[in-house]
């Protein structure tokens, strides 16, 4: 049985170390343009020769997102790009727009090409469309169910491969083809600058009474009609690799090594038991635990099972649920001393409860008992930004680990 592809963002090089090091089986990045997410950090050239190193290295497959929709002045810029990384091991290429397809095709003929989600792929028709142009992969349009995936499975070739969404943020558009941030500001969301307006509050206005605002929904505080849940499907790892999908895709390259790391060690150890003994499987509630201490909204199902409906919907709020705060990350171990280097992402304060987690490991909780400054000085807390300090662990650690507390109520 082939084993089914975790695919994990990778918005910056630290993102992509961290998702390598999680358990991701292929990492997703952009280059410092023409990719749909502008506003993460996306990789230099430099970034990404050393981050596909390290990512082969240690086995895991890249791939770039070219997937903007290209107007004329962003052609001869893209062409020249192309040519300055084509000799960069990038694994494929995800593309949207068939222009791009077909520049990346002519410089780099021998690169693997991916589907983006923006092309909308909704039918086997379609599928065989872009398969005969020599598309290996196709990333399924989010708003297919089991049942249409399995058909698109049975009616396609072998080698032509699918992959879709299981964790992140949902769009109320199709398939993230969304002109509402355009409209609104000017900002284009198929351009990688999308102000994400669907998340804004919305109250009914009257032509002729302007200043007086009607809730859409029977609630006094607005509504927020276009705000969908997150998509989570870590509860039904079975139905996703039995579906015939190739690959399981994390949405998040604008997300924190935190959520990277929570979300693909989750998911890495729900497929692992599956595969370890698929006819016993079973969903432990540990998981779902984990990633939900990461910053998020609720959680939906999507249209895997069945169109979405009102429930699939946040009427009350915008804001994600942050339960937990991202303290530290672990530089390095002394083994003598118990000392690990951690360098401060948030504030900690001597005598606070903490969790250390790392790749392949469960968590464990420990009381902050002892921390020390650069100069070895003992301290209450550490109030600077990326500070390196040093504290007592309980149980030993490695460079990479996450330090993490529960926020107080």
């Amino acid at each position: 049985m082939r084993k089914i592809e975790l695919l994990a963002p990778a918005g910056d090089l630290e993102k992509l170390k961290i998702a390598v090091l999680y358990g991701a089986d292929a990492v997703y990045f952009g280059g410092e343009t023409f990719s749909l997410r502008a506003g993460a950090g996306n990789l230099s050239f430099e970034e990404m020769v050393e981050g596909v190193d390290f990512a082969h290295e240690h086995g895991v497959r890249c791939y770039m997102a070219l997937n903007i929709f290209a107007h004329n002045e962003d052609v001869e810029p893209l062409r020249e790009y192309l040519t300055s990384i084509k000799d960069v091991a990038i694994d494929a290429f995800i593309i949207s727009d068939p222009g791009i397809f077909t520049l990346v095709r002519s410089i780099m003929p021998e690169k693997e090409v991916h589907l983006s989600t923006q092309a909308n792929m909704t039918n086997y028709e379609t599928a065989m469309f872009w398969y005969n142009l020599g598309v290996k992969r196709i990333v399924l349009a989010r708003e297919l169910t089991f049942k249409e995936i399995k058909e698109l499975k049975a009616k396609c070739p072998e080698d032509l491969e699918f992959e879709a969404f299981v964790q992140g943020a949902m769009c109320i558009s199709y398939s993230g083809r969304c002109l509402l941030s355009n409209f609104m500001i000017e900002r284009d969301a198929n351009r990688g600058a999308c102000a994400h307006p669907c998340r804004w509050k919305y109250a009914l206005v009257e032509e002729q009474r302007p200043g007086q605002y009607y809730p859409i929904e029977e609630d006094e505080r607005g509504t927020y009609i276009l705000n969908s849940r997150d998509l989570c499907m870590i509860e039904y790892i079975p139905d996703l690799i039995e579906s015939g999908l190739a690959s399981l895709k994390i949405e998040g390259r604008m997300k924190s090594s935190f959520y990277v790391a929570t979300i693909v060690a989750a998911y890495r150890k729900a497929i692992d038991a599956y595969y370890e003994n698929p006819d016993n499987y079973s969903f432990k509630e540990e998981w779902l635990a984990e990633l939900k201490k990461v910053s998020h909204r609720e959680f939906t199902t999507g249209f895997y099972f069945d169109k979405p409906t009102n429930q699939d919907q946040n009427y009350q709020t915008s804001q994600y649920q942050r339960d937990y705060t991202f303290t530290g990350l672990v530089k390095s171990y002394d083994e003598e001393t118990g000392l690990a280097i951690v360098e401060q992402r948030n504030k900690m304060i001597l005598g606070e409860e903490i969790e250390i987690f790392g790749p392949n490991t469960d968590f464990f909780t420990q009381k902050l008992t002892e921390m020390y400054n650069e100069k070895g000085e003992t301290i209450d807390s550490c109030p600077h930004p990326q500070q390196l300090i040093k504290i007592k662990v309980d149980m030993p650690v490695k460079e990479n680990f996450m330090i993490r507390k529960r926020k107080e109520k």
